[in-house]
């Protein structure tokens, strides 16, 4: 359900940034996820398909890039990724440490607005 409250932001941001730059209409929205928000794209159009009636964003379409998750080790540096879902225990590939640090995986993005 965090998908609505995401969406209805999203909205905002596009309805503010159509109005400001005097824009007729939201044709599309590109939006970069990361990973780790755990947000699904389908919920998200459906969202906004139906908060979005009556307004200059009606009838957008919603394109999702996936930011996959991303992590660099404290001790050896190595950057690695992990399957979230299947890794019961994530440890660095080079040297198996637990000790690393999210670089990427938690971001939520509008890359680009298409406006008429």
């Amino acid at each position: 359900m965090h998908e609505l409250a995401v969406t209805k932001s999203i909205l905002k941001l596009a309805l503010d940034h159509t109005e400001q730059h005097g824009g007729h209409r939201v044709i599309a929205i590109h939006l970069a996820i990361g990973e780790m928000r755990n947000l699904e794209e389908d919920w998200i159009q459906r969202y906004f398909d139906h908060i979005s009636k009556g307004t200059k964003a009606e009838g957008a379409s919603i394109h999702v890039r996936k930011i996959p998750v991303l992590f660099e080790c404290r001790k050896c540096g190595e950057r690695f990724t992990a399957n979230l879902q299947e890794d019961k225990k994530i440890l660095c590939s080079r040297c198996d440490s637990f000790e690393y640090d999210l670089v990427n995986g938690r971001e939520l993005i509008v890359e680009q607005l298409e406006v008429k």
